[in-house]
């Protein structure tokens, strides 16, 4: 079982940053890969960002990629996201994942992640 709590989310303007962390509990979390999505109204839950149970792997959806980064702090049980150069289309609620399996690949569709936290509200005003 692990628990997900996201926080860091808020109101930027456009150009500017944000790191969302999310905080993990449960003895598996060193042991599956963590990813990032996020939820506009209307819209399907979609793929942000991704890093291996080991942190040497990380893939992004080509929307983010240049802008933001992913990592993990295994010892503390932490996930962030940095997000850089904020647009007005990156508002959504982001959440955090953790995959179904433990030592897998990197996955990234939203069938492969079993735990969620309960989001976080990013809103970019331009």
């Amino acid at each position: 079982q692990v628990q997900l709590v996201e926080s860091g989310g808020g109101l930027v303007q456009a150009g500017g940053s944000l790191r969302l962390s999310c905080a993990a509990s449960g003895r598996t979390f060193s042991q599956r890969a963590m990813g990032w999505f996020r939820q506009s109204p209307g819209k399907a839950r979609e793929f942000v960002a991704v890093i291996s149970w080991g942190g040497g792997r990380t893939y992004y959806a080509d929307s983010v990629k240049g802008r933001f980064t992913i990592s993990r702090d295994s010892a503390n049980n932490t996930v962030y996201l940095q997000m850089n150069s904020l647009e007005p289309e990156d508002t959504a609620v982001y959440y955090c994942a953790a995959d179904k399996d433990v030592y897998g690949l990197v996955p990234q569709r939203v069938s492969q992640f079993l735990y969620w936290g309960q989001g976080t509200q990013v809103t970019v005003s331009s």
